[in-house]
């Protein structure tokens, strides 16, 4: 039996099961006419005629065709075209009844003919029969059939009964893909047979009719639970790519966010595109990406409305996930290829990728391995299927067509449990949905919690492998990673103790961070961490040191080629990046976006220079925007200097000799490439490679590189710029007999209100451990200010640690700032109160 015979029998057992045989008498248990049969929904139903169709089960002969009467009224006639898209159409409009596909000049010529009339009904009946049909939506609107256009323009039944014919031997799935293409012939993915500027124009026209758009929502509803059975059951689009022209046509509709369509017809649409294989969802990409700003905005905004109506219409709890909804989930999916068609419409780099060193697999099975828990510590990100199919990544995005906040739906946010999320990314992808699959609908605070769990359970675990190797070789157990450093030599001693831990045991370094400055009684709760962290940040970038260079405009640091360091030096400030993030700490580093990107595995090109190296950048802009004579007016080579360490001149030749090589016209784009590559790859080859090294030590098992754009890491790494310090004043709480309604803490709040910008960053300092907002922005820290005795000289006191401020009850608000100023200005180093 061949699939379309298959198929037909399939549709056959369907059509049994939910609408019967018409036989008020019928005994067969598996017809919808029988007494005691249970109805069901179109979905359980699409699985049962499988189930029928495997064993062959009994088949009631074909039930009579319903019939559709002149004198019913044009609602009526909707509801039932749409229940059976092939029943016989009004006997006084037999020439329409024969139209089995619709093109652009057939639904002016029936439209004119209703406006006439002042009629609507044989549009509606057409409407409803052609889109609740996958036959016949698929040899819809083609571009490439001026034939079959001319036979329907000029209402001929005979073409259209002869081409109908084998539709009825051969099922649906086989009828549609009729105009004879097979997959091979299609060489451009983007290439599709649907004209898709003639579909545009037919629904400016049938929208603004009232009765014809409830008649595409109920054409809608019948179609797409067809759809699902063929796509899950029949692979429907690997015998006829021809079957994307339905979602293409389908989503030209500009009324889809319309509550009408969101509440049925959309979900069940969104279930049949998720559906498709991923080659057809790389080819919806690439063509959407070729349709502007205008149209792409309207597909994301319907998918987005979709997934936002569905969820503040429902309540999620521990039971009810929206994991499990699966109405969001096909949408956020759906969502996914607007998302990479976005990413293609704009500004892309699929080159200048930095190669990955390659981890040697050994072949011992690890620890984890032998627990079972290997699914948890996979090495390296996951790779996305389409994105893998599309050969394109966020990374390579230069600028998105929709800019990527756009596709943050923050009624997901609200409601995502990150933790079982998280179980669900890392354990049960295969059976369950996690959003970290599709992390541009989570913002970073979201993202960052999946991260921080992440982190944790690595900690924990690291920490039962240390129990169970101590236990098997008599040694005292290690759970942490501890570092004992002295305060004037904190370089020497982290370096020594670090590159020693990353060579002997490079899995120490994912253990969680404790700190012990010597001769100090501060006990690591996070506090010490944090002015560890600063510390050693103060010395690597002290410019006497010589390892980056400073840009007084920019305020960045860049890595300094002529650096007489060793490469361990560098490694020692990759380590501490990954350790911040791996531990939560905000870092106040200051490097240009393009070392983020290259941390993610990008090369620096000419665009990186805008915000690395200005001042190059704009002069080689205005090479490249010179309309003059380059070679005379300019009289540049290919050979280029730069100052080394101790300001003397080095030359270097961009190809080989360069100096004997003009830069024109022709070839100064040429020169523009090697000089960005030059400066942001070559000259600090050696010196970035080291870094990176250091900070995949930490951070190569994480999901870091999978979730975050370089935008977000470096959100991760140094904090939020912007200080709201009246989000911080209201999430603030108190204890200790304090009140937001004290005085002491009225005074309190006036004084850090009237501070200057240094003067604020300075309390952030002093309370916290670092002088930036954590992810999500001041709002998200939870600081808390507690009584510390009445009226007194003291001074305050912070426990970095907990974020908390301990404040005596000053006895006016002139001796609370002048107290709070000299404590924020000479606070160093950590005691025991």
């Amino acid at each position: 039996m061949n699939r379309a015979t298959a198929k037909h029998l399939i549709e056959r057992y369907f059509q049994q099961l939910t609408e019967g045989c018409g036989n008020g008498n019928c005994t067969n248990e598996f017809c919808a006419s029988c007494c005691d049969f249970r109805p069901l929904d179109n979905n359980s139903a699409a699985a049962k005629a499988l189930e029928l169709f495997k064993i062959n089960a009994k088949l009631c002969p074909h039930p009579s065709k319903r019939e559709s009467y002149p004198d019913s009224s044009a609602e009526e006639n909707t509801q039932l075209d749409n229940k059976m898209s092939d029943m016989d159409l009004s006997p006084n409009k037999e020439d329409i009844s024969d139209v089995h596909y619709l093109t652009e000049n057939t639904v002016c010529m029936i439209l004119s003919s209703c406006e006439e009339e002042g009629d609507y009904s044989a549009l509606i009946r057409i409407i409803g029969k052609v889109f609740s049909n996958s036959e016949a939506l698929v040899k819809s609107f083609r571009k490439d059939e001026p034939n079959r256009t001319k036979n329907l323009d000029s209402f001929t039944p005979t073409d259209d009964k002869q081409s109908e014919q084998p539709s009825e031997k051969m099922g649906a799935s086989s009828a549609a893909s009729l105009p004879d293409e097979s997959p091979t012939e299609m060489l451009d993915p983007c290439e599709v047979t649907v004209d898709i500027n003639a579909v545009r124009r037919v629904y400016d026209k049938l929208l603004s009719i009232e009765q014809v758009e409830a008649a595409l929502v109920n054409a809608l509803v019948y179609l797409t639970p067809n759809m699902e059975l063929d796509l899950d059951y029949l692979d429907v689009y690997e015998t006829n790519p021809d079957y994307l022209n339905i979602f293409i046509i389908v989503m030209e509709n500009s009324n889809l966010h319309s509550p009408e369509y969101l509440e049925v017809a959309m979900p069940q649409f969104c279930k049949a595109m998720s559906k498709l294989p991923v080659t057809a969802l790389a080819r919806l990409s690439k063509l959407w990406s070729s349709y502007g700003l205008r149209h792409i905005r309207r597909i994301m905004e319907t998918f987005q409305q979709l997934i936002t109506f569905t969820v503040i219409s429902n309540d999620y709890d521990g039971e009810n996930l929206v994991n499990d909804d699966e109405t969001v989930v096909a949408a956020t999916q759906c969502l996914k290829v607007v998302f990479y068609a976005s990413i293609l419409g704009g500004e892309v780099d699929v080159e200048h990728n930095e190669e990955d060193e390659d981890d040697s697999e050994s072949d011992e099975l690890t620890l984890h391995e032998l627990l079972g828990e290997e699914r948890l510590y996979k090495k390296g990100p996951r790779v996305d299927p389409l994105e893998k199919e599309l050969g394109v990544r966020p990374v390579d995005c230069i600028k998105p067509l929709i800019p990527f906040e756009d596709f943050i739906n923050e009624s997901v946010n609200d409601v995502v449990e990150m933790d079982k999320d998280f179980t669900f990314f890392k354990v049960n992808a295969e059976t369950k949905f996690s959003f970290q699959s599709c992390p541009f609908i989570l913002n970073v605070i979201t993202k960052n919690q999946g991260l921080y769990y992440d982190n944790r359970i690595r900690m924990y675990s690291e920490r039962r492998l240390t129990a169970l190797y101590s236990m098997v070789q008599g040694q005292q157990p290690n759970p942490y990673l501890k570092l004992k450093v002295r305060r004037d030599h904190i370089i020497d001693d982290a370096l020594v103790r670090l590159e020693m831990i990353s060579m002997e045991n490079p899995s120490d370094l994912k253990k969680q961070l404790f700190v012990e400055f010597e001769g100090e009684q501060g006990v690591d709760e996070g506090g010490v961490s944090k002015e560890f962290f600063q510390l050693v940040l103060e010395e690597i970038f002290n410019l006497d040191i010589g390892m980056f260079t400073y840009d007084d405009d920019t305020k960045l640091f860049w890595f300094n080629s002529s650096s007489l360091e060793t490469e361990a030096q560098y490694t020692l400030i990759g380590i501490v990046l990954g350790l911040a993030i791996y531990n939560n700490c905000i870092l106040d580093v200051h490097f240009p976006m393009v070392v983020y990107r290259k941390l993610l595995g990008k090369r620096g090109t000419y665009l990186d220079l805008s915000d690395s190296h200005p001042a190059l950048y704009q002069s080689l802009k205005r090479l490249l925007e010179y309309t003059g004579n380059v070679e005379e007016d300019m009289t540049l080579t290919f050979q280029i200097s730069h100052t080394d360490l101790f300001g003397n001149p080095i030359l270097y030749d961009l190809k080989e000799q360069g100096d004997q090589i003009p830069v024109t016209k022709e070839n100064r784009q040429e020169f523009v490439d090697l000089y960005a590559e030059y400066i942001l790859n070559k000259s600090m080859e050696r010196q970035f490679r080291a870094f990176k090294k250091g900070f995949l030590m930490v951070t190569n098992e994480s999901p870091l590189k999978y979730l975050f754009r370089p935008e977000e890491v470096e959100l991760l790494i140094c904090g939020s710029r912007k200080l709201d310090f009246e989000a911080l004043e209201k999430t603030t709480e108190y204890d200790g007999g304090y009140s937001k309604d004290s005085q002491v803490i009225k005074d309190f709040w006036e004084t850090i209100h009237s501070f200057g910008e240094e003067q604020k960053r300075l309390f952030l300092q002093f309370t916290t451990g670092t002088d930036r907002a954590p992810v999500g922005g001041l709002g998200k820290l939870k600081m808390i200010i507690a009584k510390n005795g009445s009226d007194t000289d003291r001074l305050p006191t912070s426990h970095t640690c907990f974020n908390a401020l301990l404040l005596p009850e000053y006895s006016s608000k002139e001796k609370l700032k002048e107290r709070l100023l000299k404590a924020i200005t000479y606070a160093k180093g950590f005691g025991m109160l």
